[in-house]
C-alpha cells in the first residue's frame, strides 16, 4: 500500500522488455538513504507500479516485469535515461498524506496538455474508456504514482492542478502531450461498484429438490 507522495525521482539505467516480460534497472540517482534502506524482496512503486526488488548493485535496483505489467502500464514504452517516480510502501502508523494507492495500475492514459498558469501548472490526461466510470471531479487519482485531485472532469479528460513543489520533485516536468502515464483510480470507487454489482445478483438458494424430499415435502 502506498500514498502517492513521491519520495524521489530515479532514472532508468536499463530496460529489457518483450511480449512475455523483461527486467528494469533503476538508479536511485543520489538518494543514498533510500538506496541503503532498500532490501532484496522489498516492494517499491515505480511510476505508480508496485514492483519487487530482485537485485541491488551500486545504488541501483532491478525489478522483473511481467507481460501483464508491460501491456497494462507505460513501462513498455520507457527507455534508458527516463526519469521515474519512486515511493516505498506506507509504514504502519505513518501519516497518510495522499490517498490509498495500491500500486496496481489500472491502465495507461495519454497526456493532452501541460501548461503553466502563474507559478502552477495544469496537467491534462485522457483516461481510458473502461476507467472513466471511476473518475469524479474533486476525487483522487494517481498519475504515474502521484496522488492528485481531479480539478475538472470533462469528455474523458482529467485536469489536475500541479503546484511547484510537485512539478519540481516528480517526473511531471519531463512530460509532454502524447506521453503515456500510468493511471490508478481510487480504490474506494472500485469497491463501491463491486458491492453495487453484487446487490444486483440474487443470492443463490440453498434449497434443492433433494433437500425438499428429504424434509418431507
Amino acid at each position: 500500500m502506498f500514498t502517492g507522495i513521491i519520495e524521489h525521482v530515479g532514472k532508468i539505467d536499463a530496460i529489457d522488455h518483450s511480449q512475455d516480460g523483461g527486467r528494469l534497472w533503476v538508479n536511485f540517482a543520489g538518494a543514498a538513504e533510500m538506496a541503503q534502506a532498500t532490501k532484496l524482496g522489498d516492494s517499491i512503486a515505480v511510476n505508480g507500479c508496485c514492483l519487487t526488488v530482485v537485485d541491488l548493485r551500486d545504488e541501483r535496483f532491478a525489478a522483473d516485469l511481467s507481460g501483464e505489467t508491460l501491456r497494462r502500464t507505460s513501462l513498455g514504452e520507457k527507455k534508458t535515461g527516463d526519469l521515474v517516480n519512486l515511493e516505498r510502501p506506507l509504514a504502519a502508523g505513518a501519516r497518510l498524506g495522499g490517498h490509498f494507492v495500491q500500486g496496481h495500475v489500472d491502465g495507461a492514459g495519454r497526456v493532452t496538455r501541460l501548461a503553466r498558469e502563474g507559478d502552477n501548472w495544469w496537467l491534462s490526461v485522457r483516461v481510458p474508456d473502461d476507467l472513466r466510470r471511476y473518475v469524479a471531479e474533486k476525487g483522487s487519482i494517481a498519475i504515474d504514482g502521484i496522488s492528485l485531485t481531479v480539478a475538472r472532469w470533462q469528455d474523458g479528460v482529467a485536469d489536475v492542478a500541479v503546484i511547484p513543489f510537485t512539478y519540481d520533485h516528480t517526473n511531471i516536468h519531463t512530460l509532454a502531450p502524447g506521453d503515456t502515464v500510468n493511471v490508478e483510480c481510487d480504490i474506494l470507487a472500485k469497491y463501491v461498484e463491486s458491492m453495487m454489482e453484487a446487490r444486483k445478483t440474487p443470492a443463490a438458494s440453498r434449497l434443492t429438490v433433494s433437500k425438499l424430499v428429504e424434509e418431507g415435502f
